[in-house]
């Protein structure tokens, strides 16, 4: 063995033993930026990474076998998976597989995607080997260019809202009329598009996410509720209010979820799951 080559090595052994694995997450969190379009390659990795911004973003009428509601991921995932505290795609490449606690086990990327299209779609899952399953992780992983690899981004997930605050949800109900059904529908039931589709999505009934979802939950749906609606003026309700229309909202009915009910095998259910 070279001198070279083991003095390298004593150096990543020493890197190991001072960064244990379930500390990836520590570091400070990556500043939120979105790679601009120009960016995309040519040839066929900037080809994939094209399909897979237009299945985000007309999902249910590119993938009919795989959506069973009225819905496109950018419904949830807004802007394309490109806008904080949105659910975005910036950064998410580089933190999966990773351990998510209702599943209780190791999830991978291609598991993340397909959780959503059976639960927040209503629909069936991709083949992991499919040329759109490979194009959406090509999306996801353009996006996440230049961050480094188990890092947190800035504006991950839903955003917060203060847990402890009860819902009312009398008063959701109220709120949901005045600040809401514009868009969504005195009964949850979305605006249609008259070309196809939907201008505002539903937001319950047949035509909206299932129980399974991680929107079906009073305070995963408060926080993007807090930090996105009504569209345009995020941040304009408070947690209270957030929170008082999301238990109003969740509650309303939906799809069901056989498989659900696996969900939280291994303990920690949050209170206000549906299942």
């Amino acid at each position: 063995m070279s001198a070279s080559f083991r003095s390298s090595a004593i150096r990543i052994l020493m890197l190991l033993s001072v960064t244990p694995f379930g500390s990836v997450h520590a570091a400070e969190p990556a500043p939120f930026k979105v790679p601009a379009e120009s960016t995309i390659p040519s040839g066929p990795e900037g080809e994939a990474i094209k399909l897979g911004k237009a299945l985000i973003t007309d999902t249910r009428k590119l993938l009919p076998n795989n959506v069973g509601n009225g819905l496109n991921c950018t419904n949830c995932h807004i802007g394309a998976g490109t806008t904080a505290s949105a659910s975005p795609y910036v950064g998410l490449w580089g933190v999966f597989p990773e351990y998510r606690q209702r599943s209780g086990t190791i999830d991978s990327l291609q598991e993340r995607v397909n959780d959503c299209f059976q639960r927040s779609m209503n629909g069936k899952a991709l083949a992991y080997d499919s040329k759109e399953m490979n194009a959406i992780l090509m999306y996801m992983q353009w996006l996440s260019r230049g961050i480094p690899v188990s890092t947190e981004v800035e504006g991950r997930g839903m955003g917060k809202v203060d847990t402890a605050l009860q819902p009312d949800r009398a008063r959701g109900k109220q709120i949901y009329g005045e600040k809401c059904a514009s868009c969504h529908g005195t009964n949850g039931e979305g605006t249609r598009n008259p070309a196809g589709g939907y201008l505002f999505p539903p937001v319950w009934g047949n035509g909206s996410f299932n129980v399974g979802a991680g929107l079906a939950r009073t305070y995963t749906a408060a926080a993007f509720i807090k930090h996105n609606m009504p569209l345009g003026q995020g941040g304009s309700l408070s947690d209270q209010d957030a929170i008082d229309v999301a238990d109003f909202m969740t509650h309303q009915p939906r799809p069901a979820y056989a498989a659900a009910r696996n969900d939280y095998a291994k303990g920690d259910k949050p209170r206000d799951a549906r299942n």
